[in-house]
């Protein structure tokens, strides 16, 4: 692995998977505040390591592999938590996992292909939608006596939406790629 600021930022996000999840187990408010701030901070490093990468132009092999794996990794332990503690409904965490494997499998293939999925706009939207209904989710109510429950179902559902229009339009654009690569 070529250090960068990037790829430290995609490593740190895997090593914050435990402890978001740990705290989570906690019982009462503390745990669910501790449980958002760690995820809160490993979704930051989502976003900083894509922009730093970007801006610095520090694109690395590993960052390519396991940018999108420590995404999978963070939003899949976070959804399967929350379906655990009832907080999340199932059959919209198993759309939302079946597309992330199927896009994952798709930029596998591509890559293959000699050629990469850029990320839309709406997977973009997608992923904060998708953030910002896990942290809801995972604070319920323990934020200032607010429950966050109802709005965070509602944008989980709408980043679902997302989920499935962004994976239809990789699926669509790649699609001619993949034949021709038969």
């Amino acid at each position: 692995m070529i250090f960068n600021l990037p790829n430290g930022l995609t490593a740190l996000r895997i090593v914050l998977i435990p402890f978001f999840v740990g705290f989570a187990s906690i019982p009462g408010e503390q745990g669910h505040i501790l449980s958002a701030v760690f995820f809160t901070l490993a979704a930051w490093t989502d976003w900083a390591d894509g922009y730093v990468a970007r801006r610095q132009g520090l694109l690395t092999s590993f960052g390519r592999f396991f940018d999108p794996v420590a995404d999978k990794l963070l939003v899949i332990s976070a959804l399967v938590l929350l379906v655990s503690d009832g907080r999340a409904p199932l059959a919209l965490v198993m759309i939302v996992l079946a597309r992330e494997v199927m896009v994952m499998a798709l930029r596998e293939r591509m890559a293959g292909l000699g050629e990469g999925v850029p990320v839309s706009k709406s997977g973009k939207v997608k992923t904060a939608l998708q953030m910002t209904a896990i942290v809801m989710l995972l604070l319920q109510s323990s934020f200032g006596g607010i429950d966050f429950q109802l709005p965070g179902l509602a944008l989980l559902f709408l980043s679902t939406l997302f989920s499935l229009l962004s994976g239809y339009r990789y699926f669509v654009q790649a699609w001619p790629r993949i034949q021709q690569g038969n």
